[in-house]
């Protein structure tokens, strides 16, 4: 892993959009509890007749790197490079945990493999967006001594070649016995920063840390004092500096926000988000954004802001999310109205997802819409009457001309885009590059779709998936004398 880096401009505070593209070039070690998230989402029709508890028609199933994995997880989407060291069980969860971790891009991964040990696996059921049991699989003990010395030789190596060292600890038994005070010695002497996300209340375990990361109630547990107000955190923060020589502590405060407690300042910043769906791994992409800002050398104001932002963004997305680099800038872009619209498919995805933990209605249509008519104009707000939020799928300039010739399109995909969002029937508009939007509609899932009357229902594409899913395909009635091949002809003309 490269981490050469140009030193940092003296006393000069980075612009914040220089600042999120910084962290795309971090190069961080990770080392902690690894885990399995697995979701499984399906729908709740009837109860059971053994007993009074719903019954889930499983649908899908998703898993993912949690824990320390979902620390590496949040540095990748940022762009970052992360070496990740842990320890998983000799069973199929680990199996599955290393395919996911080493399929994670700019990821150097050492999974060891402990026999015997039972990899920590939540399961988590989810039904019309409602979490209706979580169930966990896990062995808390700590690891084998041999694996321990193999973790501190294999993390010396490491450091060498990143740029910070993140200890981030769940108590599964990965940092025990006295090893992630040898992680802090090992780092320092390698002239590198230590980021902990600590647990439990006996902090000295830490003690010497560059900066801790805990939430409100940990703090108040680790320094035995209250913390609910801004004065009771920073007393309590300033506490366990004196008592254990960490040089920064960064609290999370859930929807008031983040505290910065360090030698130099103390800053409070207010929460982010819009709006709050899960907070699950909020605290996993905060210790993945300060990391990445500190390994590029923002100054901490700058990094835990971000991570602040960051923190934000996560919270609005439903399940175990990360934030990318295109979500920051967008929540500090002054773009507004219409433009906002304008969204990538993942954040279609995202958006779809917490449109349906809401129990709306998704609905979508696609097409070229090259010089906006009536035609258009009706067809979606036919759409839009038939779902609570509408998505309109818009084919790309590239794929316009593999369809209509290379006259075409009349207008790029960005005026296409800009027209399609300032419409109060669309409320997202995404752009996609394939010939036809199956793919997108597989990402997407929408509960219907709507394509003009001019096609039977069985020559809709994707009109197997949709109905497959539970969906419906709906054909919205056409205005006559309104074509934008006629229109362009006549133009010609």
């Amino acid at each position: 892993m490269d981490q050469s880096l140009p030193p940092p401009v003296p006393n000069v505070a980075p612009e914040l959009p220089d600042a999120i593209h910084r962290l795309a070039r971090a190069s961080v070690l990770v080392i902690g509890d690894a885990m399995l998230d697995r979701y499984v989402y399906g729908s709740v029709r009837r109860v059971s007749p053994e007993a009074p508890v719903p019954i889930l028609a499983e649908e899908r199933e998703l898993a993912m790197p949690g824990g320390a994995g979902n620390v590496v997880r949040n540095l990748t989407a940022l762009g970052a490079a992360a070496a990740f060291i842990s320890v998983v069980g000799d069973d199929q969860a680990g199996s599955d945990l290393t395919g996911l971790i080493g399929g994670q891009p700019n990821v150097e991964p050492w999974l060891l493999v402990e026999g015997g040990r039972t990899t920590t696996v939540k399961t988590r059921y989810i039904a019309n967006g409602q979490q209706l049991l979580r169930a966990d699989r896990e062995q808390v003990a700590p690891i084998a001594p041999h694996l321990a010395e193999r973790v501190l030789r294999i993390a010396r190596d490491a450091m060498a070649a990143t740029s910070i060292t993140v200890l981030s600890d769940y108590r599964k038994g990965v940092l025990s016995g006295g090893l992630s005070a040898q992680l802090i010695a090992a780092a320092h002497q390698a002239g590198r920063r230590v980021i902990v996300d600590p647990k439990g209340s006996d902090y000295a375990i830490y003690a010497g840390a560059d900066v801790i990361t805990p939430n409100r109630a940990e703090l108040a547990e680790a320094a035995h004092m209250p913390a609910e107000t801004e004065a009771e955190i920073v007393a309590a923060a300033q506490a366990l500096r004196e008592r254990h020589g960490f040089g920064t502590v960064l609290v999370t405060r859930a929807e008031d926000g983040m505290s910065l407690i360090d030698p130099a300042e103390v800053q409070h910043f207010p929460a982010e988000a819009a709006e709050v769906f899960d907070v699950s791994g909020a605290g996993d992409t905060v210790l993945a954004t300060l990391a990445a800002g500190l390994a590029v050398h923002l100054p901490m104001a700058i990094a835990a802001r971000l991570a602040n932002i960051a923190a934000g963004i996560v919270v609005g997305k439903v399940g175990t999310a990360v934030t990318h680099e295109a979500d920051l800038l967008a929540a500090i872009s002054p773009r507004g109205g219409a433009l906002r619209k304008i969204v990538t498919r993942q954040a279609a995805a995202e958006q779809m997802e917490r449109w349906r933990h809401r129990g709306w209605r998704t609905g979508f249509t696609n097409g070229c819409f090259d010089l906006l008519h009536p035609g258009h104009v009706h067809l979606l707000e036919q759409a839009r009457a038939a779902c609570d939020r509408l998505v309109v799928g818009l084919n790309s300039d590239a794929s316009v001309r593999r369809l209509k010739g290379l006259a075409r399109p009349i207008q790029p995909e960005a005026a296409r885009a800009a027209v399609l969002a300032s419409l109060a029937s669309v409320d997202l508009v995404c752009i996609f590059e394939e010939d036809t939007p199956e793919a997108l509609l597989t990402e997407l899932r929408p509960d219907v779709l709507v394509k003009g009357a001019d096609y039977a229902i069985e020559e809709v594409v994707g009109a197997d998936l949709v109905r497959r899913w539970g969906g419906r395909v709906m054909l919205a009635e056409l205005v006559a004398g309104h074509s934008t091949t006629a229109t362009v002809e006549r133009i010609r003309g």
